[in-house]
């Protein structure tokens, strides 16, 4: 079960602003927990390290990444207005109307989107879906001089919505994808701790995951770490909801336990064993298939250097990439509790080899 101390933590780096390229802030947050019971540490790709059992045999790397969609203002025009572009994958329309929060200079600076009002758009324009240049970021400035006394072109920002709890054990965030994921591998951690195996066990809050082509830091701070076995968390669509196929996107729901993904770059080593733990646990969980890469830091680290074996735990989240995203608490405990059994079966005398 997540302690409350563990929960409370949780928030605080779901509402922590880090898009891609910006993820100090939320690192910084993630780094001051890890350190009650870890070694803690980072790399020029602004990767966050927790290492615990540092003499063990073999070394096993989690991975969630830390950084979340956001925007960029890349324009500022004469009247004040901000343009902004997208760090990460958007869909403009659930951009309209939300209030951002963009990390300025002199610190957080409050905006609200704008777009032409429905009465002052021709009616054969109307279903038309809107684009990044149609809506602006208006800031309550009144010249351009006046704008960049707050921002200035660069600066980054996330819709300002924050986290809250759900009847039925449900959590509402912008950032679940994947603050989830670094939560997780640090939970999973921290249990690890109490009772540490054989293997050298290191979660890293990985960065730049939303933006970066087979991932972003994770690539190479897996070169750094060398680990032979690593376990990446992250989300999947939870098809729990109306219109959403089944026969193409599977069968993963809120409260199902974790995800666990088949095919593709996955190590048929590591799913077995995180199949047993889970079916030893009495661990509910749904299976993934990946016909080719995964989408997610695993295809990054499993090409690092000679090779490492990945598996892939995700969480299943309902409304992907928009301002309230949901997943069950349930859900992240039973990955947590997943992952840091399975980090206990793994010995020096693991073999990894496909076979």
């Amino acid at each position: 079960m997540i302690a409350s101390d563990s929960l409370a933590f949780l928030k605080k780096l779901l509402d922590t602003p880090g898009p891609s390229g910006f993820e100090a802030a939320p690192a910084k947050v993630w780094r001051e927990f890890a350190k009650k019971f870890s070694k803690v540490s980072g790399d020029v790709a602004g990767n966050s390290l927790a290492e615990v059992n540092g003499g063990g045999k073999p070394t096993v790397m989690l991975a969630g990444h830390i950084d979340e969609i956001g925007v960029i203002i890349n324009y500022i025009d004469d009247q004040g207005y901000a343009y902004i572009q997208p760090i990460g994958g958007w869909d403009p329309q659930v951009l309209i109307g939300q209030r951002l929060r963009f990390m300025g200079r002199k610190g957080e600076v409050f905006g609200v989107v704008g777009k032409k009002p429905i009465h002052l758009i021709k009616p054969d324009e109307r279903e038309k879906a809107a684009k990044f240049t149609d809506i602006w970021v208006d800031l309550g400035a009144k010249t351009k001089k006046e704008a960049e006394g707050m921002v200035l072109v660069g600066d980054a920002g996330v819709i300002d919505s924050r986290a809250m709890e759900f009847p039925n054990g449900r959590l509402v965030s912008r950032s679940i994808d994947d603050r989830i994921g670094a939560f997780v591998v640090l939970e999973a951690l921290r249990r690890y701790a109490d009772k540490p195996g054989s293997a050298k066990v290191v979660a890293v809050a990985t960065t730049q995951e939303e933006i970066g082509y087979r991932g972003g830091g994770a690539g190479i701070c897996a070169n750094c770490i060398s680990p032979q076995m690593a376990i990446v968390v992250d989300v999947t669509f939870a098809i729990d909801h109306p219109g959403v196929e089944k026969k193409e996107y599977g069968d993963a729901a809120i409260d199902g336990g974790p995800v666990l993904t088949r095919g593709s770059i996955i190590s048929p080593v590591v799913f077995a064993m995180l199949q047993k733990t889970a079916e030893a646990r009495k661990i509910p969980f749904s299976l993934h298939a990946a016909g080719r890469e995964t989408s997610t830091d695993a295809d990054a680290i499993h090409i690092a250097r000679e090779g490492v074996a990945p598996g892939l735990v995700s969480v299943p989240n309902r409304y992907m990439h928009s301002p309230n995203e949901l997943v069950s608490i349930q859900d992240i405990d039973h990955a947590a509790e997943l992952i840091a059994e399975t980090c206990r079966t793994v010995t020096s005398k693991t073999d990894f080899t496909a076979r």
